[in-house]
């Protein structure tokens, strides 16, 4: 038998072990015995070893040149929005304010996985410890259920902003702002103690070599020394559900949007579709990669890879492109923030 000791098995039976989610051969003696021997083998990985992207040492090279600048970009672009936000009175209004709050979501989401692959491109052996594993796996879901919120209360400001136009400042005041916003950080908050939940307490006894350049909890149940059928539905069930359904409302959402400034054409409407455009684009590349990842429940593992890649590093550097360059109020305030950068240096 496939990880037991070699015994002279007689009168033999079928016996199911709970350890392994498995039925396995042999008598009641040298059953318990081999389970008594594998627990003395329960949680002996302290650390996971990612495969990353390539072993080609010239092809690592490229990849750490062209991920660093990516993740260069990311850095500057967020927190431009951020600071550019913050200091302009003129974008002190809740979309823009939502805005801010997507761009730190991102940049804290690429921020999880990014500089650790980054660094593993010099390293042989690309290892995380078991604790910085589900560090990474719990940041992970934390910023990426944030993120889904703060997708769905910007679709419900231009809702209300273009679809009832005349109650918008009495439904978006800066209470309701800030507690959409407090619940989508809380949200996203929960949602990563969920999953944490199904895999803490999992045994891993090995392998544990992840073929990906982050820790993802799909990945890593599949290295656990029990049955993981279950697990896997409960992940589906758990970040697939609330991916779908957050995609489906948007795209609900969006759509009576669209359907509304076509039935009211005025002066507006130009510039309230140079908006959405910049909204919808955003979403479907936020949650193309996030549905194939956690809601398919045929993963591929070349696409899933790519994906990873995608939405973890490629989308929180576009977002920020796609808001300044659609956005005419986003790039005069930031000739400003220029402006004064350049004059306050000249004064200095």
């Amino acid at each position: 038998m496939e990880n037991y000791n070699e015994v002279n098995v007689q009168n033999g039976q079928w016996y199911f072990s709970k350890q392994f989610g498995k039925c396995i051969y042999g008598t009641a003696d040298v059953i318990y015995q081999n389970e008594t021997i594998s627990k003395a083998n329960y949680s002996v990985v302290t650390e996971f070893i990612f495969l990353g992207l390539s072993n080609s040492q010239e092809l690592q090279l490229f990849l750490f040149v062209f991920f660093f600048v990516f993740y260069g970009g990311i850095v500057f672009g967020n927190l431009l929005i951020v600071i550019t936000v913050a200091s302009d009175s003129h974008l002190h209004s809740p979309m823009y304010f939502f805005l801010a709050n997507l761009s730190l979501a991102d940049l804290s989401l690429s921020s999880v996985t990014a500089p650790k692959m980054i660094t593993d491109f010099f390293s042989k052996i690309k290892a995380i410890s078991f604790k910085g594993c589900f560090a990474q796996i719990f940041l992970l879901h934390f910023f990426g259920g944030s993120e889904l919120v703060i997708l769905l209360a910007m679709a419900f400001d231009r809702y209300v902003a273009i679809c009832i136009p005349l109650h918008y400042t009495t439904i978006m005041c800066s209470k309701v702002c800030l507690g959409i916003m407090a619940a989508a950080w809380g949200i996203g908050f929960l949602h990563s103690v969920s999953q944490l939940a199904f895999a803490v307490n999992l045994p891993f006894c090995g392998p544990n070599k992840i073929d990906s350049f982050y820790c993802d909890l799909p990945r890593v149940i599949q290295l656990a020394c029990t049955g993981t059928y279950r697990l896997d539905i409960m992940v589906i069930a758990n970040s697939g559900g609330f991916t779908v359904c957050s995609f489906v409302l948007l795209i609900i959402s969006y759509t009576i949007i669209l359907m509304t400034i076509h039935s009211r054409p005025s002066d507006r409407s130009s510039k309230a579709l140079s908006t959405l455009t910049a909204h919808i684009t955003v979403v479907l590349l936020f949650f193309g990669p996030c549905i194939f990842i956690y809601a398919w429940p045929f993963p591929i593992k070349s696409l899933d890879k790519f994906l990873a890649v995608f939405y973890s590093v490629v989308t929180p550097l576009l977002n920020p492109i796609i808001y300044t360059l659609r956005n005419k109020d986003m790039k005069t305030a930031m000739r400003q923030l220029r402006k004064w950068n350049v004059n306050f240096r000249v004064k200095s």
